[in-house]
């Protein structure tokens, strides 16, 4: 007879009890796994899209316009090291693919390339017979801020769809510029299409009241002031109401560690919390603006434009806005998750229904039960009491690959 040493006993019976606690699960009920006892686990195998049924997303990343805004904000730090240097240019124009601006003098030319000397990595330029000069980015530097938004824009898709509570979704990228969805379970695609879709770019300015209605209305604005529409604001004809806003002193979302949805007054709004830098600024600039409006600007709408009354120096706040609950809950997730470097636009989408995967999971079970019971059936004919041996054998083999794929969370397709 085969002996075994103790240890080697021991170890066998431990896996084996372990084995059970942990597959247990996967034959039990959410009825029956609630009432079980704490000690026995509740996760399951991971079924894939193919078997519970989902979405699928193809989503591609507009690099194009995060290219644009890489070039206005270089373009506007290469003006100001221009005026710096006392260097001063007429015709400046700025593009998608690059900026231009004439010398008004032509012996400062020297004094300018000293400048791109600095920036000779990033940029090239070209000059045409009317002496314009037009500044492109280098394709080394296209494809380094093409890569950075997509990588940031799968992270920032990680974190909102985490946020929403979908449980092992594929994320991967596919190709230049598009990222790979898929959502085992998803009940709600729409509402996770519409968090996906949005931007989430939230800043905070100041409003620039010096201009006038018809100012706003023609257009007409003046340096250092954008003007943006009201996200749910109408004026007396019933169009959205403009802001002028301060460029200056932006305070960013970026700087936000914390947004949640709560009730203020018997509506929803969200409260939000900066870090250390982000306090202070807020803090300076609600000390250095009372009485005067600050807009709460998201993916270009003012959302809301509260008056600042007293100095907000705690780093804490609230945004208002005519919310709905779920409004609330879903801005204060979005800016949780933090701003998508680029817009993204969904160019496919499959939805699997739950059935097909239904009938595979039921076609496996009647397989593996019958193909089960007939080699216990064959191994006991043939082999007697060492057949009902391998036999049990062969159970726990199955539940322990079985207990680490729920342990492991791997998915089952």
């Amino acid at each position: 007879m085969v002996q075994f040493k103790k240890w080697q006993l021991y170890l066998v019976i431990l896996f084996s009890f372990f084995a059970i606690i942990f597959s247990l699960p996967n034959f039990l009920s959410k009825e029956i796994l609630e009432k079980t006892p704490s000690f026995i686990p509740s996760e399951k195998v991971v079924l894939g899209l193919d078997l519970q049924g989902g979405s699928y997303l193809l989503i591609e990343v507009d690099t194009q316009s995060v290219i644009k805004e890489n070039l206005e904000t270089f373009s506007d730090n290469f003006r100001t090291s221009l005026r710096k240097n006392k260097i001063s240019y007429k015709k400046f124009n700025l593009e998608d693919q690059f900026f231009s601006f004439s010398l008004r003098d032509e012996n400062k030319k020297n004094d300018l390339l000293k400048i791109l000397s600095k920036y000779e990595q990033d940029i090239t330029h070209e000059s045409n017979d009317q002496n314009l000069l037009k500044f492109y980015f280098k394709d080394e530097k296209i494809k380094q801020i093409q890569d950075n938004a997509v990588s940031q824009s799968i992270e920032v898709v990680r974190r909102r769809v985490d946020e929403f509570g979908t449980k092992e979704p594929t994320i991967q990228r596919q190709g230049l510029d598009r990222i790979l969805l898929e959502l085992p379970g998803v009940t709600e695609p729409e509402r996770l299409k519409k968090l996906l879709g949005k931007t989430a770019k939230l800043t905070l300015q100041i409003v620039d009241e010096d201009l006038s209605w018809n100012d706003l209305k023609s257009g007409k604005s003046k340096p250092g002031v954008i003007i943006y529409e009201s996200d749910k604001e109408l004026d007396s004809s019933g169009e959205p109401l403009l802001f002028a806003v301060k460029k200056r002193n932006t305070i960013s979302g970026d700087l936000l560690i914390n947004a949640f949805p709560t009730v203020d007054k018997g509506s929803p709004v969200v409260s939000f919390e900066f870090n250390n830098k982000g306090g202070r600024k807020f803090g300076k600039v609600t000390t250095d603006n009372i009485g005067k409006k600050l807009a709460i600007i998201l993916d270009k709408k003012v959302i809301s434009s509260p008056n600042i009354r007293e100095p907000i120096t705690g780093g804490k706040g609230i945004i208002t806005g005519q919310f709905t609950f779920q409004e609330a809950t879903d801005l204060a997730m979005l800016l949780r998750a933090g701003a998508l470097p680029a817009p993204l636009d969904i160019i496919e989408e499959r939805t699997v229904g739950p059935s097909l995967g239904a009938d595979s999971i039921k076609s496996g079970k009647l397989a593996s039960i019958l193909g089960f019971t007939l080699i216990i059936i064959f191994m006991f004919l043939i082999y007697g009491t060492f057949g009902i041996f391998a036999n049990v054998a062969l159970i726990f083999n199955l539940l322990i690959l079985l207990a680490i794929l729920t342990l492991i969370k791997a998915t089952l397709t």
